[in-house]
């Protein structure tokens, strides 16, 4: 049963330009999607008026020297989105979207190291009125370079000129983790992203993680009964769906101090819930729902499922054509 699922899933990534990514090299081929949120970048819908909505960040950004041992701690501001897919594999590879903010925009050469956190979720409580990231799983920091199978480094790549509304341009981001994360399938985490800034280096860089497209579902998404309320439609604008995965994007206060590039120690405090923008991300209702943040998670497919999946894309497109 669960290789069936992972063949139809597969199969509506491939038909939704999964694999025509790989093939560019960004993921490494080979890796697969297995956790999709894209980012907001133009919005475009006649039942809105025909008006365009290009999304908005939140600041995601640590400052102090650059990691090393005996160094002292980075800290600021972070985002973080829960996440849950349906496949026990590894994360190998995160793409990820963001801008440069405020009246500087881009600064010098840009961000030169960010640091990757997974982490375990604290659920809704009585005591806890949303839920957000607990303990850290794992927590490590990429440097801007080229690209091989686990070599921590990530690529920036302009993707949106600046918008009319703000001035801000939005890059994706590619890295390949030093130390994949071992997920397990239907189990809720947390993907914690912040631009790591020394500013004596780096000048005074502020970077926000971008939103996601909440008019687009994640066919890969935890859904419930499994994980509850998983990859859900939570309400429309105008007669346009609002989709959503679990609970609020989450912000807060990182300090943090790497041992080496794959640990480290790390205390969040000042939780957060955030809410999409009107009329940054469309019209109102939508400054009345939680927000995503813009993100992927890519793997190695189980054995035997690639070519299940494969066999999935060609067959819809033969019924597509």
């Amino acid at each position: 049963m669960r290789v069936r699922m992972m063949m139809v899933l597969i199969g509506l990534a491939v038909g939704r330009g999964v694999f025509s990514r790989v093939a560019r090299a960004d993921p490494l081929p080979g890796e697969v999607l297995k956790f999709q949120q894209l980012p907001e970048v133009v919005l475009t819908l006649p039942s809105l008026g025909g008006l365009s909505y290009y999304g908005h960040d939140e600041l995601s950004t640590i400052f102090g020297p650059s990691p090393a041992p005996g160094t002292p701690p980075l800290q600021g501001r972070f985002m973080a989105d829960d996440f849950a897919d349906r496949f026990d594999t590894p994360v190998l590879h995160v793409r990820w979207w963001g801008s440069y903010m405020g009246p500087d925009h881009f600064v010098g050469t840009g961000v030169k190291q960010f640091y990757i956190g997974f982490e375990e979720d604290v659920p809704v409580s009585a005591s806890q009125p949303f839920s957000r990231p607990g303990k850290t799983l794992l927590q490590q920091f990429v440097n801007k370079g080229p690209m091989a199978p686990g070599s921590g480094t990530f690529t920036e790549t302009l993707i949106r000129g600046p918008d009319p509304v703000i001035g801000e341009s939005v890059y994706q981001y590619n890295a390949e983790l030093a130390c994949p994360f071992p997920e397990r399938h239907d189990t809720v985490y947390w993907l914690k992203i912040a631009a790591m800034v020394d500013q004596t280096r780096d000048g005074s860089i502020q970077w926000g993680w971008h939103n996601r497209d909440w008019y687009l579902p994640d066919a890969l998404a935890s859904t419930a009964p499994a994980v509850d309320p998983g990859e859900k439609m939570v309400g429309t604008v105008g007669d346009v769906g609002v989709w959503h995965f679990q609970d609020d994007a989450v912000q807060g206060t990182l300090i943090t101090q790497f041992l080496n590039q794959c640990s480290g120690t790390s205390e969040e405090s000042d939780f957060a819930p955030t809410h999409y923008l009107a009329p940054q991300d469309g019209p109102p209702p939508i400054d009345t729902f939680s927000k995503d943040l813009a993100f992927e998670l890519y793997t190695l497919p189980e054995p035997g499922v690639m070519a299940l999946g494969m066999g999935a894309a060609v067959l819809m497109l033969r019924r597509r054509r």
